[in-house]
């Protein structure tokens, strides 16, 4: 993360007290701006990094889903082919038993 930034609260309070401000809110506004300035700030470049771990994340999390994906689509050929073939093996046999029974 960058640096805090330099920020001229004598300015400020001016600034606020010419905009109406007494000079008592002008003063604790100066302070609270201040203090939340002074924290650490994320910059352009800070968030663009963050981005690209992002979008690399996402990527192996996609590839990772594509493959579970393709191995479900593998197993579920298989179910659907073993289900076609007991269900002609089971019409064959009906067919056949019931040619025995009309003869």
């Amino acid at each position: 993360m960058s640096a805090a930034v330099a920020f001229d609260t004598l300015k400020f309070v001016e600034t606020l007290e010419a905009g109406g401000f007494t000079h008592a809110q002008a003063k604790a506004a100066a302070q609270a701006f201040a203090d939340a300035a002074g924290q650490e700030l994320a910059t352009k470049r800070d968030l663009k990094e963050v981005e690209i771990r992002l979008e690399a994340k996402i990527d192996r999390v996609e590839a990772r889903l594509e493959a579970k994906i393709e191995t479900s689509a593998s197993g579920l050929k298989v179910e659907i082919l073993r289900w076609l073939v007991v269900t002609q093996v089971a019409l064959a046999g009906f067919i056949f038993a019931a040619i025995k029974f009309v003869k």
